[in-house]
């Protein structure tokens, strides 16, 4: 009789490795933000990062989950900054591209119909607004930027290494970047003891700043302080500031394209321009603790491919995309609450600059904001350039009740926003 072969068939099967028969698939994020008009500067160059971040990481292979590899596709909807518009594009986003993640700059994009919407859907959402975050909203995230709440360690810097400053004018657009920005430098110029002598919001129109700035002149502030203002608004404030004569400091949430702006001005005007956005070929973004692969190789091509255009945004979005990717692939999944519950082990993270926790319960109802350390920039010699990496947690722990108070009277925490929600239904 024969022998059987099965024993060394098994054998052989033991012994040779196993391969792997890989598949690739498609999977779609969304980008829902406002790629033209006067917001465009804040969404456009970070579209195009997640375009770069698209290719590499397609390039060496995609998404990985078990066996299965997916391609990653960034699929944009301009908005306008235009609230229907942007329901609609979500629909379609949702709906149409079947999206497993929705990226959003937020504020007045991010309106109730949209929320419900997205809700309903379970969708999971990433905001630059952490002021859009409320318990109501469980699978919306603020991983990246932290906005305004980062803007205290601008003004704690400023007043530990300019003890001369005592007082401060400050202004910007009146919309959702702009109010609850407001706020915080409120809170931080308080907690640092310099006065705010002079306020001023203005209308998202307004072309002519010639008599805002003359306003704010005629406190003689020894700070100039444009809070969250847009490019447009930034560029044309400070060649105000600089027309009518002021030599002084200037504060600014965001500096976009500081380049044109030297031109414009001088060298000597815009040296001390303090800012909290840097450019990514900073050195100090080779430190050991920054969670961004190879930010200085980044910020060459995106100036290659894309001159001229680098701004405050063109990194946040591939760092949420970043952060996004690494928890799909530790949980192996796509779905909402799975993927959330992986960034969130613990209650800690990393953010681009260092160690962060998710944080904001008391503030926002919800700790869906990843917070740690956020650079404080100053312009040197004709660059920008990190001079410190403030800590928000430390200025939080010692002065919240200040920020509390302040975002409470403007009518910003969580539970008022909530409240006037409720009354515009029940009155509809």
């Amino acid at each position: 009789m024969a022998k059987s072969h099965f024993p060394l068939i098994s054998a052989l099967s033991v012994a040779m490795p196993r391969r792997k028969f890989v598949t690739k698939k498609k999977v779609n994020v969304g980008f829902l933000a406002p790629l033209s008009g006067p917001l465009k500067s804040w969404a456009e160059p970070g579209f195009n990062g997640c375009l770069i971040w698209q290719e590499r990481i397609n390039a060496s292979g995609g998404l990985q989950i078990g066996d299965h590899r997916y391609l990653i596709n960034v699929i944009p909807y301009d908005t306008q900054f235009q609230p229907d518009r942007a329901f609609e594009g979500a629909r379609k986003l949702v709906m149409e591209d079947e999206v497993k993640f929705l990226i959003m700059v937020g504020g007045n994009d991010f309106s109730r119909p949209l929320r419900d919407f997205l809700n309903q859907r379970r969708i999971l959402v990433s905001t630059a607004l952490p002021s859009d975050l409320t318990p109501d909203s469980r699978t919306l995230i603020a991983p990246s930027e932290v906005h305004p709440i980062y803007n205290v360690t601008g003004v704690d810097w400023l007043k530990r290494t300019h003890p001369s400053i005592k007082t401060v004018a400050m202004c910007t657009q009146n919309d959702a970047h702009g109010i609850p920005s407001i706020a915080t430098y409120r809170a931080a110029f308080e907690a640092a003891d310099i006065d705010v002598v002079a306020e001023i919001l203005f209308p998202i129109e307004t072309s002519e700043f010639k008599p805002l700035v003359q306003e704010l002149l005629s406190k003689k502030p020894d700070l100039l302080c444009w809070d969250t203002a847009y490019e447009p608004f930034v560029h044309a404030l400070t060649i105000e500031a600089f027309r009518q004569g002021y030599r002084g400091p200037i504060l600014s949430c965001t500096c976009d394209n500081y380049v044109e702006l030297i031109a414009k001005t001088s060298a000597e005007f815009m040296e001390g321009f303090v800012f909290q956005f840097p450019d990514f070929d900073d050195p100090r973004l080779n430190d050991q603790q920054i969670s961004f692969e190879n930010p200085n190789g980044f910020y060459e091509e995106f100036c290659a491919r894309f001159p001229g255009t680098w701004s405050a945004v063109s990194w946040q979005y591939v760092s949420v995309l970043d952060i996004w990717k690494s928890a799909v692939e530790r949980c192996r999944s796509f779905e909402p609450g799975t993927v959330m519950a992986m960034m969130k082990v613990g209650g800690r993270s990393r953010n681009v600059f260092g160690d962060a926790i998710w944080w904001g319960r008391e503030l926002f109802g919800i700790d869906n904001a990843l917070v740690g350390y956020w650079p404080v920039v100053r312009i040197q010699d004709g660059r920008a350039r990190i001079v410190e990496f403030g800590s928000i947690l430390d200025w939080w722990s010692q002065h919240k009740e200040v920020l509390i108070r302040h975002m409470r009277k403007m009518g910003l925490m969580w539970d008022q926003r909530e409240e006037k929600i409720a009354e515009s239904r029940y009155i509809l």
